[in-house]
Parts: structure tokens; sequence; C-alpha cells
């Protein structure tokens, strides 16, 4: 046993020495470097060419993380402004429904009203949920957007026979 270690070491130092490789660390063999070519088609063009897509303002990671922070800001930064606002809406109509059942559980603990904590445990638990689940809408609504934000979509409402309105929308292509 003692001289299989001794051959294992002896092995390892040997491999170790400069001027000696191991099959794991050949070179990769690269390709060589061909010159550049300059396009022959890049002097007959007379008008620039925008990009297809432009990049949004903010990655789309980064408008998940903004809104799922705070509601909203996400939606902000890409120029969503109603979007944003009807998120900012909600985080705060729950965020106030959640202190004002938290405030009434308080007052019912405090007072002895067995009848009615179970109930108002369970609306203050509802009102959290729903807290929660803003935040995650927010953050996926944002993450989408952030891809789709310049998508060339208009919308248009027109008036449909008898009278009923229709909205439609309409691509460009």
């Amino acid at each position: 046993m003692r001289q299989l270690t001794v051959a294992l070491v002896l092995a390892g130092v040997l491999a170790g020495l400069p001027g000696t490789t191991a099959s794991a660390q050949l070179p990769v063999p690269t390709q060589p470097q061909r010159g550049t070519r300059a396009d022959s088609a890049q002097a007959a063009d007379t008008i620039p060419v925008p990009p297809f897509r432009v990049p949004p303002p903010i990655s789309p990671l980064g408008a998940f993380g903004r809104s799922f922070l705070v509601p909203g800001w996400g939606q902000a930064v890409l120029g969503r402004r109603v979007t944003g606002a009807f998120f900012v809406f909600w985080e705060g109509l729950t965020l106030t429904m959640t202190l004002k059942a938290s405030h009434q559980l308080n007052y019912l603990e405090s007072v002895g009203d067995t009848a009615r904590i179970r109930t108002k445990r369970q609306e203050v638990q509802d009102w959290a949920v729903l807290l929660a689940f803003n935040h995650v809408l927010a953050g996926a609504e944002a993450y989408v957007s952030s891809y789709l934000w310049d998508f060339p979509v208009e919308l248009e409402e027109r008036v449909l026979p008898g009278g009923r309105i229709g909205i439609g929308a309409r691509i460009r292509y």
C-alpha cells in the first residue's frame, strides 16, 4: 500500500514539472485568422437603415425587479403611465385594507371577541395575498412590456353598424 502511495505522489510530481504536459493540458487548435474583407454591398448603400429593434430603456429583468419591489416603477420607466398608475392605485388600496383589517383584528383580540377573530384573521390573510399578488403581477407585466415596448400597435375605435362601438388593433408591418 505504501509503495502505491509513493508511486502516485512521484507520478504527480513528474506530471507537474515544466516541459511535460498532461493530455488534458493540450492546447485546443484554433482556426487561423482570416483577413477581413470589405463588404462589397457597403459602398452601394446610400441610405442608412435604422436597426429593426430599438433596445428598451431597461432590461426585462431590471423592469421585473423594479416593479416587483415597487409596483408601477418598471412601467413608469417604460413609458406605460396608465398601467403603472393602476398598479400604484391597487398597491395603495390593498396595503390600506391590509392595515385596516390588521388593526381591527388587534382590537378584536384585545376585547376578546372570539366569535369574530377567525373571520377577521382570514380577511387579513386575503388582503395580504392580494398585496403580494400585485407585486408579482406588476413585475411580470413590466417584464413582458420591456420585450414588447416598441411593438407597433395602434388601437382605434369605430362605430359599427347598429350604433355599437368596436375597438380594434392596427399592426404595421
